[in-house]
C-alpha cells in the first residue's frame, strides 16, 4: 500500500507529519492492505494565514483493486483531527465498497450453486 501525502503552502510537509499520517492509515486500514494499491492524502488550510476554526481540510483518495477510487473529505481544527476523521470515513467507505463487491460476487456464485444443486436433484430422480 503506497501512501502519498501532499500539503498546501501553509502546512509544513515534514517527516513527522508523514510518519503520523502513514502510521494512522496503516493501523486503521491494515485489514484492507491487500486490496488497496495507493492512498493520496491532500492537506490544506482553507482560510490560509487568516486562521479560523475548523479550517484544516484533509482529502483522502484510496485506489482499491477492482473498484472505482474512493474519496472522503474531513475538515477540522487541526491536522491531526482532520487526518483522524478522514481516516475513519475512508475505513467505513472501503468497508462498504468491498462489502458490496463481495456481495455481488457471492450472489453470482450463489446462483451457480443453486443451479448445480437443482441439476443434481434432477439427476437423482
Amino acid at each position: 500500500m503506497q501512501i502519498n501525502i501532499q500539503t498546501d503552502s501553509t502546512i509544513a510537509n515534514n517527516a513527522g507529519l508523514n510518519e503520523h499520517v502513514q502510521s494512522v492509515l496503516e493501523t486503521a486500514l491494515s485489514r484492507f492492505r491487500d486490496n488497496i494499491t495507493r492512498i493520496e492524502v491532500h492537506l490544506s488550510d482553507t482560510n490560509g494565514p487568516k486562521g479560523g476554526a475548523d479550517d484544516i481540510r484533509c482529502v483522502m483518495e484510496a485506489r482499491v483493486a477492482g473498484y472505482q477510487p474512493i474519496a472522503v473529505t474531513e475538515q477540522n481544527a487541526s491536522v491531526h483531527q482532520s487526518v483522524s476523521g478522514a481516516t475513519d470515513k475512508l475505513k467505513r467507505a472501503i468497508d462498504s465498497a468491498l462489502g458490496r463487491l463481495q456481495d455481488s460476487k457471492r450472489h453470482a456464485t450463489g446462483k451457480h450453486a443453486v443451479n448445480d444443486t437443482a441439476d443434481v436433484e434432477e439427476a437423482a430422480e
